[in-house]
């Protein structure tokens, strides 16, 4: 029987400057690695060899010009750019930069028209172009806590204006079909959190925002089928642990959802940008300037990005197989709402009470 194909990944080297290739050679010293995947790096040769050196990683890598020359069982190494760049370690620079959003655009193009099947960000200075876009969520991940994000690195006085019910109700969608499709979680549980704190009123305890967006957001997507829940104020939701009876949460402005992720993480997490045609991660670690070089940056974030990506690549092959030839429904599907009382939003005096 013929051999089936490895999950090839495109993993960008990041800025040069950085802590990218050290964190790509840690990884591919384990030779577990290669059984699980086939790598490509799209970055420079001159570069890679150049930090090895640096490094003391005794770690191969095979040279290709094209992905489809890409072999199981070796790290592969897709050469970019032949420009000369200098290397100054643990310094941003304009070359370095240059040289990241080069590999970028290769691999992306490369994911899309099927050379590749995942693509993985190692740490760069790079926009965050991706959460610019409408109709990508990224998702950032610490063990079972998952958070999206309404509006991405705005200044607070800006949030209350980007927030609109038609947003909500986007990245909603967007969140549901990813914990379905990308995580199989059958039915997936929403909270959305508030943006102002509760008023102690209990006849009128939220805000503008949440009378006026929020809370009937919630509402049309509750009345479309999905168990979302909310407004929830962060604080208790966060301090109280409620969290961990959600299998995704969204926060309407970064500070509120990423403050929390990275307390309860206590390290780096992972991020998979959902929406998208392709599948695409990162971890949530820095470029890491100031450890570049030195041999101890930390590997494991990385290292559990590619593990999500293939693990995603593989559920949205299994989930889509089904729905190529579809058979007509025999039966009408009775909506469950008793979770619904189980995952209410308490009364004000009953938030009281818990603080």
């Amino acid at each position: 029987m013929e051999q089936e194909q490895k999950i090839r990944v495109a993993i960008t080297h990041g800025d040069t400057n950085g802590v990218g290739y050290e964190l790509i050679f840690k990884i591919f010293e384990d030779p577990a690695m290669l059984e699980l995947c086939t790598p490509i790096v799209y970055g420079s040769p001159k570069v890679a060899t150049y930090h090895r050196k640096v490094l003391g990683l005794e770690v191969p890598f095979t040279i290709i010009s094209s992905a489809e020359e890409a072999r199981d069982g070796r790290l592969n190494l897709l050469t970019t750019f032949d420009d000369e760049i200098k290397v100054e370690l643990g310094q941003p620079s304009e070359e370095a930069t240059e040289a990241a959003r080069k590999a970028l655009k290769h691999a992306m193009v490369d994911v899309q028209q099927g050379k590749a099947d995942v693509l993985v960000m190692a740490p760069d200075n790079l926009p965050d172009f991706l959460s610019r876009e409408p109709e990508v969520l990224k998702l950032r991940m610490a063990g079972d806590l998952r958070v999206g994000l309404i509006t991405n690195l705005l200044a607070i006085k800006d949030v209350p204006e980007a927030i609109t019910k038609q947003k909500i109700i986007e990245k909603a969608k967007i969140m549901f079909t990813c914990l379905k499709r990308d995580l199989r979680i059958n039915n997936p549980r929403i909270a959305v959190l508030a943006l102002n704190p509760p008023t102690g009123n209990d006849e009128d305890p939220w805000g503008e925002e949440e009378k006026e967006i929020i809370i009937p957001a919630i509402d049309e997507l509750e009345q479309a089928g999905m168990q979302v829940f909310g407004p929830y104020a962060a604080d208790t939701f966060f301090g109280h642990g409620d969290y961990a009876s959600f299998d995704g949460v969204l926060a309407m402005y970064y500070n509120q959802g990423m403050a929390p992720l990275r307390t309860i993480a206590q390290g780096d997490g992972v991020c998979l940008a959902t929406g998208m045609p392709f599948v695409c991660t990162h971890a949530q670690t820095g470029v890491g300037y100031d450890v570049a070089g030195k041999g101890c940056a930390d590997e494991e974030a990385l290292r559990h990005a590619i593990f999500l990506g293939i693990d995603v690549f593989r559920n949205r092959l299994d989930y889509d197989e089904p729905f190529a030839n579809p058979l007509p429904k025999l039966y009408k599907e009775k909506r469950d709402d008793s979770e619904k009382v189980r995952f209410a939003v308490p009364k004000a005096k009953e938030q009281q009470k818990k603080e």
